[in-house]
């Protein structure tokens, strides 16, 4: 049984009006809202994405990144991304690309047949991948399922297509994500389920997960 749904996602950024357009671009969504606090709009509200304002410089890879489709990675370069990895050199299906304020995210080329909305999944990374992964599993009231080197959730976000995938790496979280995703839920139940208490807000409370991601939760 789930605990939380899905709610939407959020990208913090020091020029919110650049990232926005950017990530508009990106993603499919459209840019609404004020300059200062944009929200990029789907075909519902699960596919929506808050644009925050920060006074934080990113100083460390962000803990959780976008994978998105194209049709190459040089159209996502002439929207202003940076190539870090490419797949020719890697051998991975994707190229690892920076937004213009240098945030993460993995670009998968698939021609021509590119849908209209081109996020297709969040990856996390992990000290335990498996133990984050049943952690959310838990919250979402899904399995998840081991892959080849990750364990992933499905149709617990945007769409069936969209997944939660959940990786091993070697480096400690050492700042705030740059991305997180909020859902819709009761926080007693959440802080039940092993979060703890970030800071409230009229609306909504900030959560950290195991491993100290942020998440907002949303009453019902």
């Amino acid at each position: 049984m789930a605990i939380v749904t899905w709610k939407d996602l959020c990208l913090d950024a020091l020029d919110v009006d650049a990232v926005s357009r950017f990530w508009g671009a990106v993603s499919g969504l459209e840019v609404t809202g004020p300059v200062d606090h944009r929200f990029l709009a789907g075909p519902t509200p699960r596919h929506g994405v808050w644009v925050n304002g920060v006074d934080r410089p990113k100083r460390a890879k962000t803990r959780r990144h976008l994978d998105v489709d194209c049709d190459s990675v040089d159209d996502l370069v002439a929207l202003g991304a940076s190539v870090v990895a490419p797949s020719s050199e890697t051998g991975f299906g994707w190229t690892t690309m920076t937004d213009p304020e240098g945030t993460e995210f993995c670009a998968f080329e698939r021609g021509r047949a590119v849908p209209d909305y081109r996020v297709h999944g969040i990856g996390v990374d992990c000290a335990d991948a498996a133990g984050l992964a049943r952690w959310w599993g838990g919250l979402f009231g899904v399995e998840a399922v081991e892959e080849e080197s990750w364990f992933t959730l499905g149709g617990v976000a945007v769409d069936d297509r969209f997944t939660l995938d959940f990786n091993d790496v070697p480096e400690p979280r050492s700042e705030p994500s740059r991305v997180h995703w909020d859902v819709v839920g009761d926080v007693a139940e959440v802080l039940a389920h092993g979060a703890t208490v970030l800071w409230e807000l009229p609306g909504w409370t900030t959560l950290a997960d195991p491993e100290g991601n942020e998440f907002c939760v949303f009453a019902v």
